[in-house]
């Protein structure tokens, strides 16, 4: 993996409009110092997007000020694109810095209830600056975990864990959000605190047997069984489920996780979902599991509460998952009622190599911003303050994700203001913290 090139060796960029992926450099607007929402101009002017029915967002597109990021030259505080706020549905999120979601493995008692260190983790963040903090991959059954020590929804008793953290990421300013996950073949694995890293957990050391749309398994783990029909429509109602417990203890967005190889994008991949029945074959029937669970979500919450779809937008395997799978996938969620979609890579099939450099992954989410006609959020090696910037002034992502930068340094929004110029008065620093500014 790495490199400072990323080349075609023996992956097919499909989807590009340009044979290199490097090259591939094209803004919204077609002004590169201008943010400019997906659906605005003359396309969003004539209302377009808002008359495709209820279930569509209704505040998806930036503030008319946000929506002109560095319009006007002389005035610094509209080119910032990272510090201007974004409306989803009835949300306005401060900022297009967010906290994407990053496993812990840490709710130690194997309940699925966060703990004080989540709370920490998390409410340390909102402290920090991010616009949206987004907890982690959070179970909607307990085989649908991860590991023995992730976080759950599955069961109301796990509300009250999470109601505390919530209160404590919205008093600090920052929107709290919530990705609902269920992990699939991928389900029954090691972390720190269990040991196994990397492998399947023997079910004598708090192990389970694991799910899939096929009897196909990921690298070393254990073989899954293949999910019946009846199975699968059990699943859609616990994501549902869960989606209401999140709604009860406070989250203000919900995320599906449909990436990095877990359940939902099992589904998707002709490479693990050989299924001949509904929910297998074409694209239609490979995605109607997650379409059918966004509509289970999207009727068991709020109206005006958004919806994300995390995705990965290709699988790096010949044959497999891809980009113009990705952009139709993108379509069909836009239609149901998603807001954003969440855009990210790989995690799908294992032994693939993967071109790892900085802003390896902003290209997709740009061309699925473009071509689907959704806002998107980047993420993956986006590490420095001018670099996140520029892919939100040039229309490459609505917003980014801070993801490990953020773990080595919970003020990350704040130290990003600075360098970018932003008066301390104007960063989103908690009145306590004011004294201490850049």
């Amino acid at each position: 993996m790495g490199g400072d090139e990323l080349t075609h060796s023996n992956f097919d960029f499909s989807g590009f409009d340009v044979p290199e992926l490097k090259a591939v450099t094209l803004a919204a607007s077609g002004q590169p110092d201008e943010t400019r929402a997906v659906g605005e101009g003359k396309a969003g002017k004539s209302g377009k997007a808002g008359k495709a029915g209820k279930s569509r967002n209704r505040k998806t597109n930036p503030s008319k000020k946000g929506a002109n990021v560095a319009k006007d030259s002389k005035n610094k505080k509209e080119r910032i694109g990272l510090f201007t706020p974004m409306g989803l549905r009835d949300v306005t999120v401060r900022n297009r810095i967010w906290l994407p979601p990053m496993c812990t493995y840490s709710a130690f008692a194997r309940d699925g209830k966060p703990t004080p260190f989540h709370y920490q983790h998390y409410v340390s963040r909102a402290f920090g600056g991010f616009g949206l903090i987004i907890a982690e991959a959070t179970a909607v059954t307990p085989e649908g975990r991860i590991s023995p020590c992730d976080v759950g929804l599955w069961e109301d008793g796990q509300i009250d864990a999470w109601r505390w953290i919530v209160d404590g990421i919205r008093n600090a300013g920052a929107v709290p959000a919530v990705q609902l996950n269920h992990a699939g073949r991928k389900a029954s694995t090691g972390c720190f605190a269990v040991g196994y890293e990397g492998q399947s957990v023997p079910q004598e050391a708090g192990g389970w047997p694991t799910v899939a749309p096929s009897a196909i398994e990921f690298g070393g783990l254990n073989k899954p069984r293949e999910l019946s029909v009846d199975e699968i429509h059990g699943i859609v109602g616990a994501f549902a489920a869960a989606a209401g417990r999140a709604v009860a203890a406070g989250f203000q967005a919900i995320e599906i996780h449909a990436a990095h190889g877990y359940l939902i994008s099992e589904f998707l991949d002709p490479l693990c979902n050989e299924r001949t029945d509904e929910y297998g074959g074409d694209l239609e029937g490979r995605a109607r599991f997650l379409l059918e669970v966004v509509d289970a979500v999207r009727a068991t919450i709020p109206e005006g509460m958004p919806v994300l779809v995390r995705i990965s937008a290709t699988d790096w395997a010949a044959g497999g998952w891809d980009l113009d799978q990705t952009i139709v996938v993108a379509k069909m969620l836009k239609e149901h009622g998603v807001d954003l979609v969440d855009v990210s890579t790989g995690g799908i099939m294992a032994g693939v190599s993967i071109p790892i450099k900085a802003n390896y992954q902003v290209p997709f989410s740009e061309q699925v911003r473009l071509k689907a006609e959704v806002p998107t959020t980047a993420v993956g090696l986006i590490t420095k303050p001018k670099q996140a910037n520029k892919i939100v002034a040039r229309g490459e992502a609505d917003a980014v994700e801070i993801g490990r930068a953020a773990l080595r340094d919970p003020y990350w929004p704040l130290r990003a203001a600075n360098k970018l110029g932003v008066p301390a008065t104007e960063a989103p620093y908690q009145p306590q913290y004011i004294r201490g500014a850049y």
